[in-house]
């Protein structure tokens, strides 16, 4: 899908205009609200503001648009801008300014703190944080009120009120999804609530850690062990899946996004929501996850960059876009106007958890094999007869082996 926002040409005075060409993910579920519609109007105002600068779009589906931006870098025809999903493989090849050749100081310095780290290698930012969320606990409200049940704060608590609902014939009481779609957001909630994460405070990897072995020791054996995570295998539950059977009523809990949360309520579903619980209480962070847009290098457009990136993250331009798709913004100055507007009440929850999430390790280019040993092997942990020692041990030597040809 291609937007032709604008053309080349020359400008008065025989100078010629430059045109920026932009790569861009659909955020879209169809032509209705595809992303194309905020990048037109955004193009729109900023064209008007900046005379002598052009933007050119695509918009490509979040299936293709990597690999799209890969091939053309591949070719020598990197585009000057790329909203895609990693930023640090291109950091790596120097194939990208950083944040400060571009920015303006008041730009750079508006970013959320947790969002400028994770978009940082080597203490140096390149990925610029385009857009972010983050995740709670998510319960069917009428499930737990028809068995007097109170929202969890803690593991236990979790297992036991899957006991009550598994006992009322609820079809999935906790939905576990370990399988390849996205398992490692869900493995990464549950070791940021058993004192752990994939990486230590050195940036080091951790993922086999024995407070890791311990979350999953836990899981394994309250949980799944007992029947509680629902008919199908956690390693062969998908999100969406998972995220189905909610909105379908057959769900008690789960952690969820939120855009799961409108999802569930058209549908008719009554959504509590709650901070992740944790061993002992409920996690003091949740987890964060943001989607990048960077500069290239390539074409020497380091002003006209710097121009058309302090104009898109304006607040207005920020919220309207969190705002189309139900995510959160990643700027201080966004953030402050939503927490304080009615309109965005149902986004409080998740806003509030942002500034102490822990994001993924985006700025290791080890990270994307990481994360493809975690699909393919966590559900593995948690299997009849499965060792969570040995598979976080089989995911922790495939990162380290993945670091070290870093």
């Amino acid at each position: 899908m291609t937007a032709s926002l604008s053309g080349c040409g020359s400008m008065g005075g025989g100078s010629e205009e430059i045109t920026l060409k932009l790569v861009a993910a659909d955020y879209g579920t169809g032509p209705a609200n595809s992303s194309e519609k905020y990048w037109n109007r955004l193009v729109k105002g900023f064209e008007a503001t900046h005379p002598g600068i052009k933007v050119d779009v695509t918009v490509h589906s979040w299936k293709k648009v990597d690999r799209e931006v890969a091939a053309m870098v591949r070719k020598g025809q990197a585009p000057d801008i790329a909203q895609i999903g990693a930023y640090a493989d291109y950091a790596k090849a120097d194939k990208l300014y950083r944040a400060d050749q571009m920015l303006s100081i008041r730009t750079q310095a508006n970013f959320l703190p947790p969002l400028a780290e994770a978009g940082s290698v080597d203490h140096t930012q390149y990925g610029l944080p385009f857009v972010a969320s983050t995740r709670l606990l998510f319960y069917n409200k009428q499930l737990f009120a028809q068995a007097g049940l109170d929202a969890p704060k803690t593991w236990d608590d979790i297992r036991d009120d899957a006991t009550v609902l598994g006992q009322r014939g609820v079809a999935y009481p906790y939905a576990l999804p370990l399988g390849p779609e996205e398992p490692q957001a869900e493995t990464a909630m549950w070791l940021l609530g058993g004192g752990g994460g994939f990486t230590d405070d050195s940036g080091s990897y951790a993922i086999d850690s024995a407070e890791n072995v311990r979350t999953f020791d836990w899981l394994k054996s309250n949980l799944v062990d007992k029947g509680l995570v629902g008919p199908v295998a956690p390693g062969k539950l998908d999100r969406q899946k998972a995220f189905d059977a909610f909105t379908d009523g057959k769900a008690g809990m789960l952690n969820g996004h939120p855009t799961l949360m409108q999802e569930a309520e058209r549908k008719g579903v009554s959504v509590g929501m709650v901070p992740l619980p944790g061993i002992d209480g409920p996690s003091k962070g949740s987890l964060g996850v943001a989607d990048w847009i960077m500069g290239f290098k390539q074409n020497g457009h380091r002003v006209p960059l710097g121009k058309f990136f302090d104009y898109m993250f304006s607040d207005k331009n920020v919220i309207d876009f969190a705002d189309e798709y139900d995510l959160l913004p990643v700027t201080d100055s966004a953030s402050a106007a939503m927490e304080t507007d009615p309109r965005f009440k149902p986004l409080w929850k998740f806003l509030a958890a942002l500034p102490d999430s822990q994001f993924y390790p985006f700025g290791k280019t080890s990270w994307a094999r990481s994360s493809e040993s975690i699909k393919e092997n966590i559900g593995k942990a948690v299997a009849p007869g499965g060792s969570p020692r040995s598979v976080l041990g089989k995911i922790a030597r495939d990162s380290a082996a993945a670091e070290r040809t870093e």
